[in-house]
């Protein structure tokens, strides 16, 4: 989608303020019909706009209190390969492809720091990972969060 008008960005932030929103509590709040309202979401849906209906869920609450960063160096040829071979570790749940020296960042959730070690091992057992560092998170400062953004290109229209 190339550009999103008021009304899409008003719908966006209503949304990001109430994710359970339904569509008729959304279309009494921004005053517009329920079946605009619809065509809209499905309209940013099918264009790509929200990035999952996944409820996000504390990895902590599943038992898994330890979270890391691996920073992963890689063959490059062998890039989409160890993509979907990471898959495979439940332990993963997140990866991010980089620019720089580092290849890919991998975000994982374990039980203990043996945990960590295990799974830190299963990630270098992968053909191709040439190597690996691993930072312990210590405390999420700012977490995902687009309101900033939305409330930015609502200002530059």
């Amino acid at each position: 989608m190339s550009t999103l008008d008021h009304v899409d960005l008003e719908l966006l932030a209503a949304l990001s303020a109430d994710p359970r929103a339904t569509v008729v509590a959304l279309a009494e709040k921004l005053g517009l019909s329920r079946n605009t309202v619809q065509a809209r979401m499905g309209r940013l849906e099918r264009a790509g706009v929200f990035l999952s209906y996944e409820r996000a869920i504390s990895s902590a609450a599943l038992g898994f209190p330890i979270e890391a960063f691996v920073s992963v160096i890689v063959r490059q040829a062998d890039l989409p390969r160890i993509g979907h071979d990471l898959t495979a570790i439940p332990e993963i749940v997140q990866v991010h492809g980089l620019s720089g020296q580092v290849d890919l960042l991998v975000r994982v959730a374990c039980r203990d720091t043996q945990h960590l070690f295990d799974t830190d091992a299963r990630i270098l057992a992968i053909e191709g990972v040439e190597r690996t560092e691993t930072s312990l998170v210590m405390g999420e400062v700012i977490g995902y969060r687009v309101a900033p953004l939305m409330e930015l290109a609502q200002r530059e229209q």
